[in-house]
C-alpha cells in the first residue's frame, strides 16, 4: 500500500487522510479491505469521502462516494463488488469482494482536494524480504551505506533512513528504483546513504515498510564492505 499525503486547511483545521497498511495482498475470491483515516475533519459522519480505482490502462475513476449513511454509487454494477462504511470518528473503510486478477490495481480516498494515494490490492500472495543487510565503504572523508533488501512480494515498499534520534535523514540519500530479475517472481530494492567520515562513530537505521512488517537495520556493527 503505497501512500502519498496530501495536507490542506479546511476552514481553521489542518485536514490529513493516512492509512494503516503499505499494500494489501490476498487470494482468489478472497476480501481486501482498507482503511481510510481522515484527521481534522470536524463532523466526519457528515462528510463525503469519495474513493476512486485505478486499474491499467485506464485512467482513475470513481467508484463510490459515502457521508452519512449508505455508500452512493457511480455504477449499479458496482454494489455486489464494493463496500464503504464508517467507523468511530474518523475511519472510512473500502472493501472489494471476491478478488481476481482483475482488481489488481491502486485504489485511493479522497477528501474534498485531499487525497491518500492508495492501497495497492494485489492478487497473489505475500511474502517478506528473503534477506535485508547494510553494506559499507569508506572513501577519502565520505562513509557510504548501501541497504539492500532482497527477495519480496508485492513490490510496494517504504524505505526510510533515520538517525540516533529516531529522526529521518533526508540529505544525501539516493534511492534506487525497485526491481525484478527476469527470470524471477520477487522484488529486490536498494537505498544508499552517506555521511561525513567524522560521522563513522554515529549510527544509523534504515527502515521498510511492507505489507509483511516494519524492520530496521542498524549501521553499527558491519563487517560487510562494498566492493566498488
Amino acid at each position: 500500500l503505497t501512500w502519498l499525503l496530501y495536507i490542506f486547511l479546511y476552514g481553521q483545521a489542518q485536514v490529513l487522510l493516512k492509512q494503516t497498511d503499505v499494500s494489501v495482498t490476498r487470494g482468489q475470491t478472497k476480501t481486501a479491505w482498507m482503511d481510510c483515516i481522515g484527521e481534522g475533519i470536524s463532523d466526519f459522519q457528515t462528510a463525503y469521502i469519495h474513493w476512486y480505482r485505478h486499474i491499467p490502462p485506464k485512467g482513475p475513476e470513481r467508484v463510490l462516494y459515502i457521508g452519512q449513511g449508505l455508500a452512493l454509487y457511480d455504477d449499479d454494477s458496482y454494489r455486489n463488488k464494493y463496500t464503504s462504511s464508517k467507523k468511530g470518528t474518523n475511519v472510512c473503510t473500502f472493501s472489494i469482494e471476491d478478488i481476481n486478477s482483475n482488481d489488481e490495481g491502486t485504489y485511493y480516498c479522497k477528501f474534498y482536494f485531499v487525497a491518500v494515494y492508495l492501497f495497492a490490492v494485489h492478487y497473489n500472495v505475500a511474502s517478506p524480504p528473503a534477506s535485508s543487510e547494510i553494506l559499507q565503504k569508506k572513501h577519502e572523508n565520505q562513509i557510504m551505506y548501501v541497504c539492500l533488501i532482497e527477495k519480496f512480494y508485492p513490490e510496494v515498499i517504504r524505505v526510510t533512513w533515520t538517525d540516533g534520534a529516531d529522526k529521518e535523514v533526508t540529505d544525501n540519500i539516493v534511492k534506487g528504483d525497485v526491481w525484478k530479475p527476469t527470470n524471477g517472481d520477487k522484488y529486490s530494492i536498494g537505498s544508499w546513504l552517506t555521511v561525513p567520515a567524522e560521522n563513522k562513530d554515529k549510527n544509523y537505521y534504515c527502515k521498510y515498510e511492507h505489507e509483511s512488517g516494519p524492520h530496521s537495520l542498524s549501521t553499527q556493527g558491519i563487517y560487510y564492505m562494498l566492493k566498488m
